[in-house]
């Protein structure tokens, strides 16, 4: 698919859109060189554009910012082939979080000594891929792992593992994003003791290499400070260590959780303070102990898919109750169940035709049987809007497909790539044919 309009330089309430939108008449907007009517046109609605090179700049980003650290993407954010890929080509690693990432990863050609498997509660199949692929890392988040992992590596064999510790942090855009609590199901606590307790036992097996600390605070975290104090309690930790095991760890890891606007205005994570305030916060600390700096590692997924991302819809109804104004669209919760979990605010825009009436307060809602399946309430939209219309929706690159759900049967959207005026299919739309090959039972 080529370009017929040129496009016209970007306006400023397209900042949460990818560095590649701009105006393309009379269609309303393009991303990577590709209308996005035409997408719809040519693929359906809903579908998810991906414009491959916004994700492969923010790679690039993170490795300019983060010079000297490992930077594992989080898988957990958005996965396919595809991403695979464009992820390993820009020197990434990867961070999975189950067998069926893993394996997936593996089988696409991602070396898997650049994979750390985390999981709060991993199953017994999850621990035994890993070994059986040569996973890089395995992140010990409970007691029970180290003997059952332990077991599994078998008394000849090797695994480098790191420990999930909660630094007692409280950072994170919302209550169910927030890990690094003590109130929460991830990691082992510094403050009660069972970290130490943990790493003692991990050093009591010769066949587990204990490489070092990690933690994960949260998601949508947008000041740099709960990471400086992260840094000093794990410092903290280490130093305790060492002076009881003679332990000098030399990797910590500081998880992801970087924060993203996903409407004009709001607050993103300053990755270039980021770096820099974690870096000398680090080597403080461990001069402070008397210890050499660990190696870092940290773990982006949002703040590398999910600007990258547009979600696409048609609008099937207007309706006018009260003093409300309800725009449904073909899709909705089953594939972006954020608003519903988190109470997530988007920032739609109506493409493929210009907008004919001035802007008007709608909620743009879903498809499916639930009063909570709202995408954006009380957004501006042309006040003509009307059935057939596009909406699009930025910044939907992480945690929707990847969450996506089989509700109401209406099958996930497909996945396109747009780059360089050209797009292509990188997942198809799933269909009834799928779920009736997956239902074998009468």
């Amino acid at each position: 698919m080529t370009m017929v309009h040129e496009p016209t330089p970007v306006r400023a309430d397209l900042s949460v859109w990818p560095a590649s939108a701009a105006d393309a008449p009379p269609t309303g907007l393009a991303v990577g060189g590709v209308p996005l009517a035409e997408v719809a046109d040519r693929f359906g609605t809903p579908v998810y554009v991906l414009d491959e090179a916004e994700v492969r700049d923010r790679c690039r980003t993170y490795r300019a910012a983060f010079p000297d650290t490992e930077i594992l993407y989080a898988a957990k954010a958005f996965l396919c082939r595809a991403m695979i890929h464009w992820v390993d080509e820009e020197g990434l690693g990867l961070d999975v979080c189950s067998a069926g990432e893993l394996e997936f990863a593996v089988t696409a050609g991602f070396p898997p000594d650049r994979i750390v498997l985390h999981g709060n509660a991993k199953s017994p199949q999850d621990l035994a891929t890993a070994l059986r692929l040569g996973v890089g890392r395995v992140v010990i988040d409970s007691p029970s792992e180290i003997a059952r992992l332990a077991a599994a590596v078998g008394p000849d064999g090797h695994q480098k593992v790191m420990v999930r510790v909660v630094p007692g942090v409280s950072a994170g855009g919302h209550d169910k994003i927030r890990t690094g609590t003590d109130d929460q199901k991830f990691g082992l606590s510094i403050a009660d003791g069972y970290a130490a307790h943990a790493i003692a036992r991990i050093l009591d097996q010769p066949q587990l290499e204990l490489t070092g600390l990690h933690c994960h605070l949260g998601s949508q975290i947008t000041s740099v400070k709960p990471y400086l104090v992260a840094v000093r309690r794990l410092v903290g930790l280490m130093s305790r260590l060492h002076e009881q095991h003679g332990l000098v760890l030399p990797e910590l890891d500081l998880g992801g959780g970087h924060g993203i606007a996903y409407r004009p205005g709001e607050p993103a994570l300053d990755l270039t303070a980021l770096a820099g305030r974690v870096r000398a916060e680090l080597a403080t600390a461990c001069a402070a102990a008397d210890l050499p700096v660990p190696r870092l590692l940290i773990e982006p997924g949002r703040a590398i898919a999910g600007p990258a991302g547009v979600a696409l819809y048609r609008v099937l109804s207007v309706k006018r109750t009260g003093d409300h104004v309800f725009v449904a669209v073909d899709g909705g919760m089953s594939d972006n169940p954020r608003p519903a979990l988190y109470g997530v605010r988007y920032a739609p825009r109506l493409i493929g035709r210009p907008g004919g009436a001035a802007p008007a307060p709608v909620t743009v809602v879903g498809r499916h049987c639930e009063a909570g399946d709202v995408l954006a309430a009380d957004v501006p939209l042309p006040a003509d809007v009307h059935p057939g219309d596009l909406i699009a929706l930025p910044v939907a690159g992480a945690y929707h497909l990847s969450m996506a759900s089989g509700y109401n049967l209406v099958g996930r959207p497909p996945v396109v790539a747009v780059h360089s005026g050209t797009a292509r299919l990188l997942v198809r739309r799933e269909s009834l044919a799928d779920v009736r090959n997956r239902d074998v039972g009468l």
